[in-house]
């Protein structure tokens, strides 16, 4: 059983199991119904929690209560269901609670359709609902990270006390892949601030609601404190190539697997080319794109939306060098060879 062929959604049921999830409360959307459909089978087996609620309003209040009675908790879903979401997420990172959210993104705005997208990059990564928040944001590009990122996750979350998203796309959800699931099982610790409904926790509080203006403001400050810390112990990224690059892709998810075999093929026509993939979307690897835009002559970021991520890359180089959007929609994923081509018609390869 330590090798299996799973869908990525399946893998990351099997991560959470493995890294100490305890409750998962869902709402079944494509195409990240998977997750669920996993989860009520492996979850009670293992003598875990699972319940799939009404509504995803229900579902991210469910998740609220979990965890403030010290459980590790989670949800799956997609971008309608997330948006249903968004007023829940606002609570729970001012009450500081742990819990981790699966986004499998498909096309929108609306409705839309069930095809991949990376829409929901500025929502998630920006916190999405009202106020001053950030979450930390994690992006898996294969079935193996998907199982690796969620079991990560529950000791992220429980670290920062914070809410950890694992922002996947359609592709990455459905397509199968052998997956190595992690061999040792690990354990939530009780929570000294949790409430337990005990002798030890009568005294604890977990609220989103603060009337006195001074009490908000200090929160507020801790937030931003806690964000500080996490932005300098959290960044993570993998880089391809960018060594003697002239021009580096950056890309997340599905897209930077296709910019990834485009690089190679891309290098045959004479054009010196990389690729910088963030796997933390926040905290973004802010410091290391400074050090690479210093080094080369231009950035292609390539996504399945209108340039969300873009927007950040020329944020932060603050425009040193020119940034090129390479942007699809709908649903629609490149092929390697549109990229190849495209990218050598930009760059003037042989």
């Amino acid at each position: 059983m330590s090798k299996q062929l799973l869908k990525g959604n399946e893998a990351v049921a099997y991560g959470a199991i493995m890294g100490g999830a305890t409750h998962f409360f869902g709402y079944p959307i494509t195409p990240a119904s998977e997750i669920a459909h996993k989860a009520a089978e492996i979850f009670p087996a293992t003598g875990r929690f699972f319940m799939q609620a009404e509504s995803e309003v229900s579902v991210i209040n469910m998740l609220y209560g979990a965890a403030a009675a010290g459980a590790r908790s989670m949800t799956a879903s997609s971008g309608p269901g997330m948006s249903l979401m968004m007023e829940g997420f606002s609570y729970i990172a001012c009450a500081e609670l742990p819990c981790v959210v699966v986004d499998v993104q498909r096309a929108g705005p609306g409705l839309g359709n069930i095809w991949p997208e990376q829409g929901d990059y500025t929502t998630v990564v920006t916190g999405g609902g009202h106020g001053n928040y950030k979450c930390v944001v994690l992006a898996p590009n294969s079935c193996q990270e998907m199982c690796d990122f969620t079991y990560r996750a529950f000791e992220i979350a429980d670290k920062y006390r914070t809410l950890v998203f694992i922002l996947s796309d359609a592709y990455i959800g459905q397509m199968m892949e052998p997956v190595q699931l992690p061999t040792e099982m690990k354990h939530g610790e009780r929570k000294d601030w949790a409430l337990y409904a005990d002798k030890e926790s009568r005294n604890n509080l977990v609220t989103s609601i603060f009337m006195n203006q001074k009490i908000m403001n200090d929160v507020n400050l801790n937030l931003q404190k806690k964000y500080r810390k996490i932005e300098e112990e959290l960044v993570e990224y993998e880089e391809v190539d960018v060594e003697d690059a002239e021009y580096i892709f950056i890309a997340f998810g599905i897209t930077a697997r296709v910019c990834l075999t485009a690089l190679k093929k891309i290098r045959d026509t004479g054009i010196k080319i990389g690729l910088f993939r963030p796997q933390t979307l926040y905290p973004f690897p802010k410091k290391r794109l400074n050090e690479l835009a210093k080094k080369c002559k231009g950035f292609i970021v390539a996504e399945l939306n209108a340039g969300q991520m873009a927007d950040e890359v020329e944020l932060t180089i603050n425009c040193k060098i020119p940034v090129l959007r390479y942007n699809w929609f709908g649903g629609t994923v490149p092929s390697i060879e549109e990229v190849i081509e495209r990218t050598v018609a930009d760059l003037g390869g042989k």
